[in-house]
């Protein structure tokens, strides 16, 4: 347990230290390195693991609305840069709110740890996506803007298995193809 919270903060620091460079007042450089979100991954992977490995109730309070993970490619490739971003920045601020929701719901201290570990990741994946300068996302007033699409969860197990999901696909195709990554590499 304080391992994988160990290996999340380290990561987190490292990422923090490249981008501040002490001394340095160089813009962000972009985190284009793929093995970045594969940690995230894990991370995640570990959170849904232990939820199904505990004895404790997977009930939420109430339904919790989730991203859709499911990509259909031709629609994925049609949408601009920008579009796909905001796409994905929506689907994490979801995440972030639902996974929060999660955290009052549940009282083994096993899985806070896990639960904290996923929002703190949460957090990292929005700073690495504003490295790529990627806008940072701001919901409208009543939620997730018109148009995204969404679907509610009830099971902490559904809920968890849709951030790795989501990891895997929308913010994997999202960082793969960042247009940054690719400048100068023709």
């Amino acid at each position: 347990m304080f391992h994988n919270s160990s290996r999340g903060l380290f990561a987190f620091l490292l990422m923090l230290l490249e981008w501040t460079k002490p001394g340095l007042s160089n813009p962000l450089r972009p985190i284009c390195d793929l093995r970045v979100l594969k940690h995230f991954i894990e991370e995640a992977r570990d959170a849904e693991a232990a939820m199904l490995a505990c004895k404790e109730g997977h009930g939420l309070a109430e339904p919790v609305t989730v991203p859709q993970t499911k990509v259909d490619f031709n629609v994925w490739e049609r949408k601009t840069a920008l579009e796909q971003a905001q796409e994905v920045q929506s689907g994490l601020w979801l995440l972030n709110q639902a996974i929060g929701s999660l955290r009052t719901s549940v009282t083994n201290t096993a899985l806070h740890s896990h639960i904290d570990n996923s929002l703190r990741n949460i957090f990292s994946i929005g700073q690495v996506l504003r490295s790529l300068n990627i806008q940072e996302y701001t919901p409208p007033a009543g939620g997730v803007a018109g148009g995204e699409e969404t679907w509610r969860v009830s099971s902490a197990s559904e809920l968890l298995q849709v951030h790795v999901n989501f990891l895997r696909g929308k913010v994997h195709l999202l960082l793969s193809n960042a247009p940054i990554c690719h400048q100068g590499s023709s």
